[in-house]
Parts: structure tokens; C-alpha cells; sequence
């Protein structure tokens, strides 16, 4: 009886170009790993010595065409004592045409590389009214405590196919799929840096494929769900990261609030109305804009990346503290 297989990953071919660079410029090999969303690559200006990888010299990795994010592998040395950290500049989406084992490859890069926790962030919609959109005065991040996965359960599963190794398990446990030790490091590092209590949140985010922005009707589904934010990114980056076995931490930087009415325009009343002789009024129906979110990232990319460093510098001290 013939298995199914898959073409193999060019990980060889990767990993010796990448350690090559990195003893070129003298660079240890990352031991976390950050994935920047829409508008926060500028989390790679807080590294030291940094060395920029595009992904189109790389074997395996796509080209991201998302507005807002950049492409390539970022490598330096982050916080105070630095940390050795990888940062993928830009992230793949399925809606993209990228195939899940191109979304998830960096990830599994960044395992082979050494990397033993990853904080990957995104830019997320808001589907409740108590976590608002970051402002100039307004800090609002989500640290993700579970997932919905609507793709996932219903045929865009990372996992689907051929294992990629016999020590994978075939069916992923994902119910401690977000690090209590790296969650519990961000609200530490939230106090260290005087944030206001309510700046981080807790919730449940939900993947949807995208690229369109939800109706009213699929934002009030997802809410009444139990998912407070939503996004089209990251989930199949945790279901990689975990079959590798690496801890993974999730930040959502609000961006918008899902625009989800209690009640509809009634274009038949209206018309009844207008019919009746009375004042017409046709007020402007709310939409969500890519533009938003990139404005929004921009203002916060500074927050997002003292956030991220703190933790980062909370992951080395942590690691000093253990080896000691």
C-alpha cells in the first residue's frame, strides 16, 4: 500500500546560508523567535547589530505582499544583556495563495536554528466593546489565551498531510497551546514599564481567512462564539511552532473595532417614510479600512516593541536564573 508524501523542505539548503551570514558577522544563533504583523516590523529597529536576510534568498520562504510589512529575516541581539533573536520582517498568509508549508516555514526554521520560545504579534479587529482600539492615550493589547480557528476546523489545518517527521504526533494537543510562562513574563514586563493596568488584556482570538473584513454577521457569530479579537494570521504559526515543541506567546495590537450593529438599517421603513413625505436621512454605513490598521500600528509600534523587549530581556533573565 502507497503512502501519501510531500516534496521534501529545503531545510538544509536554509539553515547553511543563514549560519553562514551569522558567522560572517559574528552573531550567536537566535534562541527566540519574534513574527511581526501589519506595521510592527519596525520592531527590528530595537535590535543590536542587526543583520537583515530578504526572503527571496532564501530557500523555502515566499515574498510577503501585505502592505505594511517588510520581507525578510532580521538577526541581532535584543534588551539590555542581548539576547540573540531572530524576527520574521513580514509574515505569509494563505490568502496570499501561500501554501500552509510556506506560512509555517519560518517557524520551523527558526526551531532548526535553536529558537526555544516565539512571540509572534498581529494586528487585530476588536469584537468587544471593553477591549478598545489603541489610541494616543489609549494602550490595547491582547494577550491571546486560546484560539477559534474556523479554517482549522474546516479543512485549513496546518497539519494536513504527510508529517514532516515520525516524531510529530499525529493529532496536535493544542489545549496548552499558549505559554502561561511566557504570558505570565508579559504583564511582569507591562508593570515594569509603568503601562496602565487596563493597556494588556486576556482574551480568545479567531482566525478567519480573509482577505475580506467580516459582515456584521460574521463579527456578531465570532463574539457570540466567546472570541474577543480577530485576525487573518498567526494560527497556523502556533499550530507549527507547537508541533515543534517551542513555547508560543501571542500579542494582538487592537486596530480597529469590528463593526457589528444590534440592529439593522430598515430600508423598508425608509422607503415607506420617504414615500410618506418625510425627511430622508441616508447616513454613512461603517466599514473597516486596511489604512486604519496601519495608522493605528504605526502609532503603537513603539509600545509593541519596549513590550516585546522587556519580555525578551524577562526570557534572558529567566534563562540566567535556571542555568545558574
Amino acid at each position: 500500500m502507497s503512502h501519501p508524501t510531500s516534496a521534501p523542505l529545503p531545510f538544509d539548503e536554509t539553515l547553511s546560508k543563514i549560519r553562514r551570514i551569522l558567522t560572517e558577522k559574528q552573531l550567536p544563533s537566535p534562541l527566540l523567535g519574534i513574527v511581526c504583523g501589519s506595521g510592527l516590523s519596525t520592531l527590528a529597529s530595537r535590535l543590536h547589530d542587526v543583520v537583515q536576510v530578504p526572503y527571496a534568498d532564501l530557500p523555502g520562504f515566499g515574498d510577503s505582499t501585505v502592505a505594511g510589512q517588510k520581507s525578510a529575516l532580521a538577526f541581532g541581539l535584543m534588551g539590555e544583556h542581548k539576547y540573540p533573536v531572530v524576527a520574521m520582517l513580514g509574515r505569509f498568509h494563505p490568502y496570499e495563495g501561500h501554501k500552509p508549508a510556506v506560512v509555517t516555514y519560518g517557524i520551523r526554521v527558526m526551531k532548526r536554528l535553536g529558537v526555544k520560545h516565539v512571540i509572534i504579534t498581529n494586528a487585530a479587529g476588536s469584537l468587544v466593546p471593553d477591549i478598545p482600539v489603541g489610541t494616543s492615550t489609549i494602550d490595547s493589547v491582547v494577550v491571546v489565551q486560546d484560539h477559534f480557528a474556523l479554517p482549522n476546523l474546516t479543512g485549513m489545518n496546518p497539519c494536513f498531510g504527510p508529517m514532516l517527521s515520525p516524531d510529530y504526533p499525529r493529532f496536535l494537543p493544542l489545549g496548552d497551546a499558549y505559554s502561561v510562562y511566557l504570558r505570565r513574563l508579559a504583564f511582569l514586563a507591562a508593570h515594569k514599564l509603568q503601562f496602565t493596568t487596563d493597556a494588556l488584556a486576556e482574551g480568545t482570538y479567531a482566525w478567519v481567512a480573509g482577505p475580506a473584513y467580516e459582515t456584521p454577521a460574521e463579527g456578531r457569530f465570532l463574539r457570540d462564539a466567546g472570541a474577543h479579537v480577530v485576525g487573518m494570521s498567526t494560527i497556523p504559526e502556533v499550530v507549527a511552532a507547537r508541533e515543534e515543541g517551542l513555547e508560543v506567546m501571542v500579542l494582538s495590537l487592537v486596530t480597529n473595532m469590528v463593526v457589528i450593529p444590534e440592529t439593522y438599517r430598515s430600508i423598508k421603513a425608509e422607503v415607506e417614510a420617504e414615500l410618506a413625505g418625510q425627511p430622508l436621512s441616508l447616513p454613512p454605513i461603517e466599514v473597516a479600512s486596511h489604512e486604519e490598521v496601519l495608522a493605528v500600528g504605526r502609532q503603537k509600534a513603539e509600545v509593541m516593541g519596549s513590550l516585546v523587549e522587556k519580555i525578551v530581556e524577562l526570557v534572558q533573565d529567566q534563562a540566567t536564573i535556571l542555568k545558574n
